[in-house]
């Protein structure tokens, strides 16, 4: 049973470790800090190029359903972060959450996992920054793009950000925020600009009648097709859940906000804001975005790698297509930033914990920053960025957050009975219904994604466990406290 040992909930906000080890996180974050670093990691990659490719090959104009029930999953999830992460502000959000509930087995799970979504997210988004900067500026694809063999750009962006985020993070959130404007600005343009060419032509069937899926047999189809003898469909109800699925990787990343609670100046006040706001801000302009886009051309005439600025090409405003060009590669570098910085804290609290090196995930002293482990995890994203074609592995991004979410979820029901008593400056109303409908979505999601992608997962856990019981079960403090 010692695998299943708990972590007491108090010393999940107060807990600095062997302070010798490992130091301490500086709060100097506010709640528009945490807002500037949601929009930050959420408005990216999805927006930009998956509204296309789910409008064309599975959902259809009703692309905006998916993004609508995608960020109702997302924000039956948020609700539940809001109330651990204000309750026990600490480094390592639902890696922490499980250490206090289900035990130490299943937190390193959930951290093995957190690393595979966030390091792995990183490398993607910087593939397609290298692919954007490369079209933008007419670059040579050998060196931009998912041509190239060595990725130039992809690692170029990679160094200096790491760079940013390792210089501290009110610097970080300097540049997030500015970045964070610019991509919010055009997107409002998009849907100002765009509704004018809205026709509702171009919306009818808004439900494409259904039909089987091309190629999507075997380890291609989804699990629940599988367990249930259905064959794949593209469009009708279970194209737009299928999409839904797929398009819950726009609302990765914002799970980044809980992980930043342990330098926030309030985390009580800040956290739940900062949350909630990044989802609320965020599901409004996918909805409007993805709405005007599939008003503006026919689903089907959408281009795949850029929809937003081949619609409006298609209508005559090619002059925007440079401007929502510059929009993507701000909104791509400041997710790959966001995603450098929360990955890095997640192995400062696993390196606080035992469960890692902590020499490893001690903070600079000069810079209030974990350098070591920053550098650590920029050096994977690094190599996987230059040389890993990662387009086929979006999928592994959403089922890692997915897993996240679902165990945060059912860690507010546990916490709520086995410890009543804790003070929760914000509260996930109609508990227990609410974390069950978000656990429950978050599993039916999971199920919607391939079989591929489930034994990638598998894969990636397996090899988890045995670091854990190479290194992390050995050298846990919660381990020699109980020994």
């Amino acid at each position: 049973m010692h695998l299943f040992r708990t972590k007491p909930v108090e010393q999940l906000g107060n807990d600095e470790g062997d302070g010798r080890d490992v130091g301490r996180l500086r709060r100097t974050l506010s709640a528009r800090h945490l807002v500037g670093f949601g929009i930050g990691v959420v408005i990216g990659t999805g927006i930009f190029t998956l509204t296309g490719v789910e409008a064309r090959d599975t959902a259809g104009p009703a692309v905006v359903v998916s993004f609508a029930l995608a960020g109702l999953v997302a924000l039956l999830a948020a609700l539940c972060y809001a109330e651990l992460a204000a309750a026990a502000p600490t480094a390592g959000s639902a890696y922490s959450y499980a250490y206090a509930t289900a035990g130490e087995l299943v937190a390193w799970v959930i951290g093995w996992d957190l690393f595979l979504e966030f390091a792995l997210g990183a490398a993607v988004v910087a593939r397609g920054w290298s692919g954007y900067v490369g079209n933008l500026l007419d670059l040579p694809t050998s060196a931009f793009g998912e041509e190239s063999t060595v990725n130039v750009g992809a690692a170029l962006i990679v160094v200096l950000l790491t760079v940013v985020a390792v210089l501290g993070i009110r610097e970080s959130a300097r540049v997030t925020g500015a970045l964070v404007v610019v991509k919010v600005a055009v997107c409002v343009f998009v849907v100002v600009a765009g509704a004018w060419f809205v026709r509702g032509a171009n919306l009818t069937p808004f439900v494409p009648p259904s039909r089987p899926e091309e190629a999507s047999g075997g380890l291609a189809q989804p699990v629940v097709s599988a367990v249930l003898g259905l064959d794949p469909v593209a469009f009708g109800v279970g194209g737009v859940l299928t999409a839904a699925a797929v398009v819950f990787f726009a609302y990765t990343g914002f799970e980044a906000v809980a992980n930043l609670s342990e330098e926030t100046r309030r985390p009580g006040r800040d956290l739940p804001l900062g949350l909630l706001g990044t989802l609320a801000l965020s599901t409004v302009l996918y909805i409007g975005v993805s709405l005007v886009v599939v008003g503006m051309v026919p689903y089907d005439r959408l281009d795949r790698g850029a929809p937003i600025a081949d619609a409006f090409d298609q209508v005559g405003l090619g002059w925007a297509a440079a401007l929502i060009a510059v929009a993507a590669v701000a909104g791509l570098t400041s997710v790959i930033l966001v995603d450098l910085i929360t990955v890095s804290r997640i192995g400062f609290a696993m390196g606080r914990d035992g469960l890692l090196p902590p020499a490893i995930a001690r903070v600079s002293p000069r810079t209030g920053t974990p350098v070591r482990i920053t550098l650590a995890f920029a050096a994977l994203v690094l190599v996987m960025a230059t040389f890993v074609p990662l387009g086929t592995l979006a999928d592994l991004v959403s089922i890692g957050t997915l897993f996240a979410f679902l165990l945060v979820s059912v860690a507010v029901v546990v916490l709520r009975r086995t410890r009543p008593d804790m003070h929760r400056p914000f509260r996930v109303p109609l508990s227990p219904l609410l974390p069950g409908l978000a656990a429950l979505a978050c599993l039916y999601l999971m199920l919607n994604l391939s079989i591929e992608t489930w034994l990638r997962f598998v894969a990636w856990l397996a090899l988890g466990l045995l670091v854990y019981a190479a290194y992390g079960y050995r050298n846990s403090r919660v381990g020699a406290g109980s020994r």
